[in-house]
């Protein structure tokens, strides 16, 4: 007897061992069919919930770029400067040319002359106080 022959001939409680093993490596592989397919949805319901959030901060992303737009508006943003900061655009006469740079550069380099220091005039100095004892 050679034991692939005993493996079709030894018989348990009615059974062929081939078919036991055949039996067993079947429900084996249906668990693991039926598990994996368990997983795989755990795995979807997370895909799920992360595409829901991925929507979400997609929504919000939208969100706070408009806000941003709206906050940087030039017009915006020159009414605040004026409220708060009491800045102006620059008056006409302030600007200047390239070929006039150089003439500003050349007086802003030459110092101004020393202001002259005056002098503060002394007060003048209170009468001497006559002694107590003399005047009455």
């Amino acid at each position: 007897m050679t034991p692939f022959t005993f493996l079709f001939q030894k018989r348990i409680r009615g059974f062929r061992l081939a078919e036991l093993a055949a039996f067993f490596c079947l429900t084996a592989l249906v668990l693991g069919v039926y598990f994996s397919k368990a997983h795989a949805g755990g795995e979807t319901a997370r895909i799920g919930d992360v595409d829901d959030q991925i929507t979400e901060e997609q929504h919000r992303v939208r969100l706070l770029n408009a806000e941003l737009a709206h906050l940087e508006e030039p017009a915006r943003i020159e009414r605040l400067s004026q409220q708060y900061l009491g800045l102006a655009p620059i008056d006409a006469k302030r600007e200047t040319n390239s070929t006039s740079l150089m003439e500003i550069a050349r007086a802003a380099d030459t110092p101004a002359p020393p202001a002259k220091v005056v002098k503060a005039a002394t007060p003048p100095k209170p009468a001497p106080a006559a002694s107590e004892g003399a005047v009455r």
